[in-house]
Parts: C-alpha cells; structure tokens; sequence
C-alpha cells in the first residue's frame, strides 16, 4: 500500500490525491511541563502514536494523509512551572487556520483535526469552523480521548486515575508503554493531591482557577498505578477507535456531498 503519510509523496502526488478526494487529517499535540516525572513530550508521544496506529489502520478502508504532527500547541497554562514551549491562544487559531487554509489551497476538501492536548481543543474546534464557513469543503476536529470515551470506560481505564488526565496514571501508564526510560516513578510516588472540581461538570462545561488548572503542581493525580501493560491496553483501544471515527467521518463526508448533489439537482429541476 502506498504510504499514508503526508510528507513521504511529492507535490504532484499530493495534488493528484486532493483532486480524488483524500482526506487530511492534522495530528495536533504539545511540549509542555508533565510533572517531576514524565517528558515534556509526553502529549506529542502520545498523540503522534495514536495518530500513525489510526489512520494505518483507516486508510486500509478510505482514502487519507496523516500530516506532520504539530508538537507545540497552547500551553500557556503550563510556563509557570517551565519547560514548556507553548503558542498564545491568538497565535495558535492563526497558525491552525494557516495550516487548514494551505491545505485548501492545495486542493483538499476534507480536513480533520485530532487532537492530543487539552488545551488545543476548543481552538481547534472553533477553526475546523471557521474553515468550513469561509471554503466549500468538509471539516471536522476531536480530540482522542473524546472519541475513545466509552471504550475506555470498558477498558475500565479510570482504575490508573483521571482520564485523560494531566501526567497522572493514565498518561503515566502510555509512556511506560511508549518509552518506559523517559519515566521517573520515584520523583512522584505515593498518592497525589486531586482538586475536586477538574473534570465535575457535564462534558461541554469548562471550571478552572488561576495556578490550578492542571492541578496540584502542575498534574492531576498519582501516577502510582500507572503499568506499561495498562498503557499498552489503553493505547491499543484509543486508536481502535480512532480509526473508527476515521472511517465514518470520511463516510459522512461522501455521504453528505452526495446527498447535496442530488438534492442541488432537484432544485435544479435537472
């Protein structure tokens, strides 16, 4: 099978796979503070590896390109504590926008933002918007553990802590799997802090306080029940259904220009 990744084919090939109608999908991830003891990288190693498991796995079933995941989001929330390299919120819906707008230019009509950072999200969505509003073409944005909500649940993936999470036992359990060097268990051991009010409201509703928005310096919860084997498990369910939403969103898209057309027609009294 010909590569699904963006980057490996040629301005003529990339032109030739817009104009038959292939799907971009944009992998959207951060460099930020994980705590004393996960990597900065941590959203972007995640993400990046969702993002390559999924779309193999759809593009087996409809056309896409994985582009380049974009490894610095929105993460002003996290300089206080260092390390972290992050866009303002008006610098990031300006470079998301630059990057749908190229796409277009370059003849796609299908673009999909998936994201691994939380911070990311409402810009993304407001951009997969704005796209739409101002070309013809199709749009769409999630964040992986939106879509992955209800397997997780089945994969009873709260045990390890939050979910996602900020550098708790969820994330914690993803690196083990991913690059177990890069962890340092013992710099956050025993139990952790949790402010009751991240993650209380229904889904939609955002509640934070200044300096606490990632919790107790800076993550969530213990990372203590974190495991390499959980991580495995976990990772394994979120792309499964990644690669799901993949393949209906494309699905949808098809559908739906068809639909158009014919009604266009109709209208048309053609």
């Amino acid at each position: 099978m010909k590569s699904f990744l963006y980057h490996e084919h040629t301005r003529e090939e990339l032109t030739a796979k817009a104009k038959q109608g292939y799907m971009a999908v944009v992998p959207l991830a951060a460099t930020e503070q994980h705590g004393p003891h996960l990597p900065v990288y941590t959203d972007s190693l995640i993400c990046g590896h969702i993002a390559n498991g999924a779309a193999l796995r759809a593009a087996s079933s409809v056309p896409l390109l994985l582009c380049p995941l974009i490894p610095i989001g929105c993460s002003h929330h996290h300089l206080a504590f260092g390390g972290t390299l992050s866009f303002s919120s008006a610098t990031y819906v300006r470079m998301l926008r630059d990057i749908g707008e190229s796409l277009v230019a370059n003849g796609f009509r299908k673009i999909v933002f998936l994201n691994g950072h939380g911070g990311n999200d409402p810009i993304m969505q407001q951009t997969a918007s704005d796209l739409a509003v101002s070309h013809p073409i199709w749009t769409a944005s999630a964040s992986y553990w939106s879509v992955a909500k209800e397997a997780l649940r089945l994969a009873d993936a709260e045990q390890v802590g939050m979910v996602p999470g900020h550098a708790g036992g969820f994330e914690t359990s993803a690196i083990l799997a991913l690059r177990e060097e890069l962890v340092h268990t013992d710099r956050a051991a025993g139990e952790h802090p949790q402010r009751p009010w991240i993650l209380s409201g229904p889904p939609g509703t955002f509640i934070g306080r200044h300096g606490e928005l990632t919790g107790a310096d800076g993550y969530t919860d213990s990372p203590h029940r974190a495991t390499a084997e959980k991580g495995r498990a976990y990772l394994d369910v979120i792309s499964r259904s990644v690669a799901e939403w993949l393949v209906r969103t494309y699905q949808s898209m098809e559908t739906g220009e068809r639909s158009l057309a014919v009604n266009g027609k109709q209208e048309n009294g053609i």
